[in-house]
């Protein structure tokens, strides 16, 4: 079973076919797919499921914390499942691809505290940009 139904199940929530294919589909390290691309896949485990089914899942997941919806420049938004694992993204400047990287150090903690104007600053989003070795090629 992936992370992410454990903790849904944990959590009480309840599994439709529906919400569980939606969740298989987000399973992995590096998954960053877009609403579509989810469609996509979980029609072709449940032929039967709608697109405002998969748009009001990732919704769901989203509000409840357990996935991440990352935009990148004005692209389609993405869904990322590693939401209890601290990291970063390396976004490609060409192709839109995205990697989960897990930099050294603590971007709260990096941040002086002469440049947080009084601020109590309780999170970071860093993200890298550059070319994929496919893109760079």
């Amino acid at each position: 079973m992936s992370d992410l139904l454990e903790r849904l199940r944990g959590r009480g929530w309840r599994l439709t076919s529906q919400r569980r294919v939606v969740a298989e589909v987000l399973d992995g390290e590096h998954v960053h797919l877009t609403a579509d691309e989810v469609h996509a896949r979980a029609a072709e485990r449940l032929p039967e499921i709608s697109r405002a089914t998969v748009y009001n899942t990732l919704g769901e997941l989203v509000t409840l914390g357990e996935v991440i919806e990352v935009s990148t420049d004005g692209r389609a938004k993405r869904y990322d499942p590693n939401a209890h694992r601290p990291h970063q993204h390396l976004v490609c400047t060409g192709c839109g691809a995205i990697r989960d990287v897990h930099p050294l150090g603590n971007p709260l903690a990096d941040l002086p505290a002469e440049q947080r104007f009084g601020f109590t600053v309780s999170q970071a989003e860093v993200t890298y940009r550059g070319l994929c070795p496919a893109c760079a090629g």
